[in-house]
């Protein structure tokens, strides 16, 4: 939690492998990030890391299953019709069943950030990286992201969320370790 400049978004670039610390060491399975290829970090971050960020960052004219399946497009291990299976298993997931075929402009904002949401999952990370997102929905889809964040590290993902918002971050469980 900090405000705007406190670089939470910095260390959230640093942690899914965008930028690189200007010191220090970072390390995801014991190998150092900064000994990687650009196209080793792609794979982490496609394999094991899902972005949220603030902004949604969906295609326009791009439905939602569409703008869900854009991870695994990358991903040569997975099969058109596996691909589709998760990306309506994600959204489901998140209450957006109903809405598979909708563009962003037919969504909420609140719908929206679950379709980033749901893409975020696709890869079955085992991080997933949200940067302010709660920042442009009404308190009670807040709540109700925050929730399902919940239930998401109760599954055992490790949730790092970033906000400068004191009522969200009140809801945020204490780190394990």
């Amino acid at each position: 939690m900090g405000t705007s400049g406190s670089g939470k978004s910095t260390l959230l670039n640093i942690l899914g492998c965008l930028d690189q610390p200007t010191s220090g060491t970072y390390e995801i399975d014991g190998v150092s990030v900064k000994d990687l290829s650009r196209n080793e970090l792609a794979t982490i971050r496609n394999e094991k890391i899902g972005f949220i960020f603030q902004s949604y960052n969906l295609l326009p004219r791009t439905s939602a299953i569409e703008n869900v399946e854009l991870p695994l497009l990358y991903n040569s291990k997975v099969s058109t019709e596996e691909r589709r299976e998760r990306s309506i298993k994600a959204l489901e997931m998140v209450g957006l069943g109903d809405r598979l075929h909708h563009t962003p402009a037919q969504l909420s904002g609140g719908q929206q950030q679950r379709v980033a949401i749901a893409r975020s999952l696709l890869n079955n990370p085992v991080m997933i990286l949200a940067d302010e997102a709660t920042g442009n929905l009404d308190t009670r889809t807040s709540y109700e992201i925050m929730s399902l964040f919940q239930e998401l590290n109760a599954q055992g993902i490790t949730i790092t969320f970033v906000t400068h918002e004191p009522d969200i971050a009140t809801l945020v469980p204490e780190p394990l370790c």
